[in-house]
C-alpha cells in the first residue's frame, strides 16, 4: 500500500513529534492506552462500513540513518481469534506551506476483517492514517509553566477600637412577675368556707360520714303525699275546734 497526506505543518516540528511515544500515542484516533504498558499501546476500535472490529496491541515508530521512521504494530481481536500485522515506512518530504507524508508498507489481516469487502477494508485504512498524520501536527509539547509561590491570604489589619465601636452592656430586663397558677381558685367559694366551718369541732369519722352541703349536697327526692294522711291530721283538729265551740257557747248560757 502507498498513501500521501498533506500536512500544514514544517518537517522539523513533526520530526519532534514522531521523536516523542507520548505524543506518537495522542495521536492515534480513538486509542484506549493500558495502565503501565508502552506509550503506543492499547485498545482501538476501527469502523468498516457498517462494522467495528476492536484491538488490543501496540505500534512502535523508530527513526532510520536516512531520515525516514519505520512503523511497526501488532494486534489481535478482544472478541476473536484474529490479528493484524503492520510494517510501514513512513517519510517526509517538505513541501510549500507544509509537509507530505508517505506511507509505503504492507499490513497482513486474518479473521473477521478478511469477511469484508475490501474496498470498505481500504477506506477505513485510509482514514485511519489522515487522521494521524493530522492529529501528529496539531499535537504539541506542553510547556512546563514555572511553578508560583504560594501567595498568603492577606490578614486585614487591626483597627484600634473606638468608643463608638466599644459594646455597651445591655440593660438586664427586670425579672418576669410570677404566673399565677389557674388550675385551684386563690379564695375558696362560698359552699367550701362553709364546709369547713361546719366541719370544725367534728370528729373524723363525722366528717367522714358528713353529708356534702351546698352545691355539691344531693337533691332528695320528691316526697308522695297521699290523700289519706291529709285527711288522717285534718279529723282531729276538726274535733278539737268543736269541742272548743261547745265549751264556749255552755259558758255564756250560764252567765245569762
Amino acid at each position: 500500500m502507498e498513501h500521501e497526506v498533506f500536512v500544514p505543518v514544517t518537517v522539523e516540528r513533526l520530526r519532534e513529534a514522531l521523536g516523542d511515544p507520548v505524543r506518537v500515542a495522542r495521536a492515534v484516533p480513538g486509542l484506549q492506552q493500558d495502565a503501565g504498558a508502552e506509550p503506543v499501546a492499547g485498545r482501538l476500535k476501527v469502523r468498516v462500513g457498517s462494522h467495528s472490529i476492536t484491538y488490543r496491541g501496540a505500534v512502535r515508530v523508530t527513526g532510520r540513518d536516512d531520515g525516514s521512521y519505520a512503523v511497526e504494530g501488532d494486534a489481535t481481536e478482544t472478541r476473536g481469534t484474529g490479528s493484524v500485522t503492520l510494517a510501514l515506512t513512513l517519510r517526509l518530504r517538505d513541501t510549500e506551506a507544509g509537509t507530505t507524508l508517505t506511507f509505503d508498507g504492507t499490513a497482513t489481516a486474518d479473521g473477521r476483517v478478511t469477511e469484508l469487502p475490501q474496498d470498505a477494508v481500504g477506506s477505513a485504512v485510509v482514514r485511519l492514517l489522515n487522521r494521524f498524520a493530522e492529529a501528529l501536527g496539531e499535537t504539541e509539547e506542553e510547556p512546563e509553566q514555572p511553578e508560583q509561590p504560594e501567595e498568603q491570604p492577606e490578614q486585614p489589619e487591626e483597627q484600634p477600637e473606638t468608643p463608638e465601636a466599644v459594646e455597651t452592656p445591655e440593660p438586664e430586663e427586670p425579672p418576669a412577675p410570677p404566673v399565677d397558677d389557674f388550675t385551684e381558685p386563690a379564695i375558696p367559694p362560698a359552699e367550701a368556707a362553709h364546709a369547713r366551718r361546719t366541719m370544725i369541732g367534728r370528729s373524723a369519722e363525722e366528717v367522714d360520714h358528713a353529708p356534702p352541703r351546698g352545691r355539691y349536697a344531693p337533691v332528695p327526692a320528691p316526697q308522695t303525699v297521699a290523700a289519706g294522711a291529709t285527711l288522717r291530721w285534718a279529723a282531729p283538729a276538726a274535733a278539737v275546734v268543736l269541742a272548743s265551740a261547745i265549751v264556749v257557747t255552755r259558758v255564756l248560757r250560764k252567765r245569762r
